[in-house]
């Protein structure tokens, strides 16, 4: 963090007081991409790694879905340059949806599984949240406004979901549900490259900015969670590990409140790993995995958290 502090400063604008960005967010550091290296090529990279441990070639893949905030293009989908780099020639195409991306994948991916459309999907994300990171704040409140996106990190995931038993204790996706509160799509945004700002370089609409409160259209859409989703609330929470997506530490500690979930089944992977967006559900599942935290026959709980305001949570067996 120290570094970004010193890049803040050098544009001449509005400097923080060292130490911060850290009492602020909670976080320790970030990750940032190779110079040259496209959303399409972090995504490649977990692919290999993702069919490597799975035992499979890309030959076996019959469907490849890029899930991710980031992309190469606006067009085409990023889904093709990753296919292209692989040597893929299945069916291809993106699914986006802010943070929610890889959960909205999987949403997908299990949808057409059951349906026996397809029998193994490759999931592959690649997410360069460094390029919305405001370097130049003219002053203490748009640094503030700005700080989502001081604690993003550049990430590669991927995962391969497959046609299998279905019995009681074998792995798989048990549960999938989501839940929107689209009224306060502003709160956060990235504004340019769309039709609102096509060709905007302004720094309000090129960063990632805070505009309104995020927190409240969590609280305001909670009921409807409940309602819909309360059961496996109940199961996330005596499940064995839970991964919900992560900001910064205060948004760490609200979350845990907010939705009751037992820190011990919890990790505060933004402290050391930042803000990987789409990514960082898998992101704490290899980490769990790496510290034996989760064994085959567990229950894993992931929980969607992003701008929007979207809510998602998937219920697997291990």
């Amino acid at each position: 963090m120290d570094e970004i502090r010193v890049k803040i400063a050098e544009t001449g604008g509005y400097a923080p007081p060292p130490g911060l960005l850290e009492d602020l967010t909670g976080v320790r550091g970030v990750h940032v991409r190779e110079d040259g290296e496209n959303a399409s090529d972090l995504a490649v990279t977990a692919a290999r790694k993702a069919l490597d441990e799975a035992g499979l070639k890309i030959d076996d893949v019959e469907l490849l879905l890029f899930a991710a905030t980031a992309q190469d293009l606006i067009e085409p989908a990023t889904s093709h340059l990753v296919a292209a780099k692989l040597g893929a020639s299945c069916p291809v195409f993106d699914v986006k949806n802010a943070c929610n991306s890889v959960l909205n994948a999987m949403e997908v991916a299990e949808s057409f599984i059951a349906a026996g459309r397809y029998r193994t999907i490759l999931i592959a994300c690649g997410e360069v949240g460094s390029l919305a990171t405001r370097w130049h704040a003219p002053d203490r409140q748009a640094l503030l406004r700005a700080m989502p996106g001081y604690t993003v990190s550049d990430a590669g995931a991927a995962m391969v979901l497959t046609a299998g038993p279905a019995g009681e204790k074998d792995p798989g996706v048990l549960a999938v549900r989501f839940a929107a509160n689209s009224a306060v799509w502003d709160a956060c945004t990235v504004a340019s490259g769309g039709t609102m700002h096509p060709r905007s370089t302004h720094d309000d609409h090129s960063t990632l900015r805070l505009n309104g409160d995020l927190r409240q259209g969590v609280l305001d859409v909670l009921p409807r969670i409940v309602a819909s989703a309360g059961s496996e609330l109940r199961a996330a929470r005596a499940g064995a590990f839970i991964a919900f997506h992560q900001i910064a530490m205060p948004q760490y500690h609200e979350t845990l409140d907010r939705f009751s979930l037992p820190e011990n089944r919890c990790m505060p992977a933004v402290a050391e790993h930042g803000n990987c967006a789409a990514a960082s559900l898998p992101l704490q599942l290899v980490k769990a995995r790496e510290a034996d935290r989760i064994e085959p026959g567990d229950t894993v709980a992931m929980l969607g958290l992003a701008s929007g305001f979207s809510f998602g949570l998937a219920l697997i067996r291990w």
